[in-house]
């Protein structure tokens, strides 16, 4: 059996190292240059880890994982407003999360693969019909199935199944992240996160290897548009936050180095048609707020290669596959849109005010599971089951 993986980022690069231990030969495609450097620092928990771990490269994880210690909201002079000790989340999850930059974790898996699964970078799909798919190089590559894992963007979706306003839903946010060096700003987030606790607008920091600094900024907008500079968007959107920030923002990197784009959802009413299939933000991209897209992203993944290696056939496979994944992809999406968008960025003082307490409260005796749980729930179906 072939299959064919438009994106190799953590979906793609997933179902590659699954479908190839069930035994399939796999061509991963991407039409970025090389590895992407940019993304988020994110807290890897849910049925990502749990796939992972299914995996066998748990060991891996950690030894791509930051060290993160606490996480602190500061004002505008640079005060700490609320600090939390980041062992409540841990405890809170039975110690199966990780604090991991995005890029460290597709590097991760990158390396995980056989040198049997191929990635060509600078490529993409061009036209579908069938089992067949043209190339950007112009080659022909027919197979079993065409997946695609190319992001919440992606073209493999347009091809197979129609424009991207069909399927996009603006949360009505915009989002940037890059990485810098700066002596100072290190030595203020080393082992942290630290947040500005703002209204409408937030930029995060933390400190990584080698006295870098990664920045997150996130801020509301009713324009979905996206601006031509994205460097100078961020450093006029998000000045007079403090002296933190501000030295962020000098240190904002040209704009190709910089990730800027849209919070958003992909609704999509199907994920499978024929031989091809979506997986991971293609398919059920649920925004920055909700927190999951990664873990999402692989378990999805692990679940639509056991179901196709489970599976009579490969149409029978990709429906199982959406019938098991498509609810659990669901309530997170609509969890973030109904519960977690006003506590990831507040719009009033009150607001902000309410979540300063509930993390204040986090630290008591009793409560600490209580408050903690709906940040990280682990309220899905065992991965196991779903994959079984």
């Amino acid at each position: 059996m072939k299959a064919l993986i438009c994106g190799a980022g953590i979906a793609g690069l997933t179902l590659a190292h699954r479908l190839h231990h069930h035994g399939w030969e796999v061509h991963v495609v991407d039409h970025a240059p090389g590895p992407r450097e940019q993304g988020y620092m994110i807290d890897f928990f849910g049925p990502g880890y749990e796939a992972v771990t299914a995996m066998g490269l748990q060991p891996n994880l950690r030894r791509f994982a930051s060290s993160v210690n606490s996480f602190r909201y500061i004002d505008a002079r640079g005060r700490t407003t609320v600090s939390v000790d980041y062992t409540l989340f841990a405890k809170a999850l039975d110690g199966e999360i990780a604090s991991i930059m995005r890029p460290a974790l597709e590097c991760m898996l990158r390396e995980s693969l056989s040198d049997q699964v191929e990635i060509r970078y600078g490529t993409t799909i061009d036209r579908i019909d069938g089992d067949q798919a043209e190339l950007s190089d112009r080659t022909v590559v027919e197979a079993d199935v065409i997946v695609g894992a190319d992001g919440i963007h992606s073209r493999v979706r347009r091809l197979a199944f129609g424009p991207e306003p069909d399927y996009l839903r603006y949360l009505g946010m915009h989002t940037g992240a890059y990485v810098f060096r700066d002596p100072k700003v290190f030595e203020q987030v080393q082992g942290q996160f630290v947040l500005t606790e703002t209204i409408n607008r937030q930029i995060g920091l933390y400190g990584l290897d080698e006295g870098r600094v990664a920045v997150f900024a996130v801020h509301r907008t009713e324009d979905p548009r996206l601006p031509e500079d994205p460097r100078e968007a961020l450093r006029r959107t998000y000045t007079g936050m403090g002296d933190l920030a501000e030295r962020a923002l000098a240190n904002c990197p040209p704009p190709e180095e910089v990730y800027y784009d849209q919070v958003a959802q992909i609704d999509a009413p199907r994920w499978t048609d024929g031989r091809v299939a979506l997986v991971g933000d293609a398919a059920y991209a649920v925004s920055l707020v909700a927190g999951q897209g990664a873990s999402l992203g692989i378990a999805g993944a692990y679940v639509l290669a056991q179901r196709l290696h489970a599976a009579a056939s490969v149409q029978e496979g990709l429906a199982d596959y959406e019938r098991r994944w498509r609810p659990v992809a669901a309530a997170v999406q609509q969890a973030a849109r109904n519960r977690v968008t006003e506590w990831f960025l507040p719009t009033s003082s009150a607001k902000l005010l309410l979540r300063r307490w509930g993390f204040k409260a986090m630290r008591l005796p009793g409560l600490d599971r209580i408050l903690v749980a709906p940040l990280f729930p682990k309220n899905h179906q065992n991965i196991a089951e779903l994959a079984r």
